[in-house]
């Protein structure tokens, strides 16, 4: 293969077939792959466990190998969870600082691409959020707080802001930050959520800026936070 890209012959075969977004598309077997490629059988089965890690391929046993398209997900999240495991909190920190970052400065590229139905959507979660915060005993509003800003930003084309969204919230649950939260602080954080929707639906897209930034130093008085790194 002329023009090497990478080290590995199955990515550049991977970046020379297809534009990536071919979800689902069938590729030749493990042996002809290796025969096209000039590499060992055993060599590529090392190469295609790299590229099922970073989610290039799925690979199951009746339907072979299948292209699936490009997300940044699976080499954020790999590399994020062992950061974690090396140093928890101080790389958590680290990367929570990231995503506010990225949630403010795409806020206004993504409040005007929302449709109505996203906005019936996020109202319907804020409704549920504040139900779990009201029964008895009270239930961690998790899934909402975590489906509320995935839905905001959603509707963004860029894999790799996407890609670091969607894994804050898997180190979120790594860290076990959505296990445990005093109801005042779940009550001030539903308030600001509650607030940014509102915006959003009416168009008053300042407003929900000013709620977005206002709630984003909260994390760092989450119980668990303070008590760990206490």
């Amino acid at each position: 293969m002329p023009n090497r890209l990478f080290a590995a012959e199955l990515m550049d075969y991977l970046a020379a077939h297809g534009d990536g977004n071919g979800e689902g598309e069938q590729l030749p077997s493990m042996s002809e792959l290796s025969k096209e490629m000039g590499v060992s059988l055993t060599k590529f089965r090392e190469q295609l466990e790299v590229a099922k890690a970073l989610g290039f391929v799925e690979v199951r046993p009746r339907t072979g190998i299948r292209r699936q398209p490009y997300s940044f997900l699976p080499a954020v999240r790999e590399s994020l969870m062992y950061a974690l495991a090396v140093d928890c909190w101080k790389h958590f920190e680290a990367f929570s600082e990231l995503r506010n970052q990225l949630e403010a400065a795409y806020w206004y590229k993504t409040v005007y691409l929302l449709t109505a139905l996203d906005h019936a959507k996020l109202g319907k979660l804020v409704e549920s959020a504040w139900e779990k915060l009201r029964h008895h005993p009270i239930q961690i509003p998790h899934d909402e707080h975590r489906q509320l800003h995935l839905t905001i930003y959603g509707k963004l084309k860029n894999p790799f802001v996407l890609g670091i969204l969607e894994a804050y919230w898997q180190a979120y649950e790594t860290v076990g930050l959505n296990l445990y939260a005093d109801y005042d602080y779940l009550e001030e954080m539903w308030g600001y959520h509650e607030k940014m929707v509102i915006a959003i639906c009416a168009g008053e897209y300042e407003a929900g800026y000013e709620a977005l930034v206002a709630h984003k130093d909260m994390l760092y008085h989450h119980p668990k936070m303070v008590q760990d790194e206490g």
